[in-house]
């Protein structure tokens, strides 16, 4: 599954009411060298662990109702939601097998 773009107009729909699999969101943005590097491994889990997780990206310079909201004071940062609820998150570049672990241990 390619990652799905989370907007404001959408997060309710996409995520908050998502309950199949946990949903892990990526605040990013364009500027940010460590957010273009995580990029490809998001995409990777995305296809990967389809099914076991939605994946939704969320540009920050777009989205900053969202980026509040989740208080994001640093990019890259990860966070993972099961039931609308936040469980688990990180900030900075990661590899492939901790992010699987944000949200395989949910």
């Amino acid at each position: 599954m390619r990652e799905v773009v989370i907007t404001k107009e959408n997060f309710q729909r996409e995520v908050l009411n998502y309950k199949d699999t946990p949903v892990l969101l990526d605040f990013w943005a364009m500027w940010c060298a460590p957010c273009m590097a995580l990029g490809p491994i998001i995409e990777q889990i995305a296809d990967k662990y389809d099914g076991e997780v939605k994946v939704g990206k969320v540009n920050v310079d777009e989205q900053p109702e969202l980026a509040s909201a989740f208080r994001v004071d640093s990019i890259p940062m990860l966070a993972v939601l099961k039931d609308g609820q936040i469980v688990n998150q990180a900030v900075g570049l990661r590899p492939e097998e901790d992010i699987v672990d944000m949200f395989r241990n949910v």
